[in-house]
């Protein structure tokens, strides 16, 4: 008896609220347990950039409260 090969599905990919409904160039996201995983809306075969959840975290509170760098 061989084994079963079962489907692993796709990381969910989803854009930000703020992105527009037409063609607007957006970056899409998708959450991993180990990772964050961005890529071009307009290209969603193209390469993929993942980075750890924290660094993701860190990167979004920035923008959303702008950066806290000195200057």
């Amino acid at each position: 008896m061989s084994p079963r090969l079962q489907t692993v599905p796709g990381p969910s990919w989803f854009k930000s609220s703020f992105s527009g409904g037409n063609t607007t160039e957006c970056v899409e996201c998708s959450y991993l347990s180990h990772a964050v995983l961005i890529r071009d809306s307009k290209h969603i075969g193209g390469p993929t950039l993942g980075v750890r959840p924290q660094a993701w975290r860190q990167f979004v509170d920035s923008v959303r409260h702008g950066s806290q760098e000195p200057s």
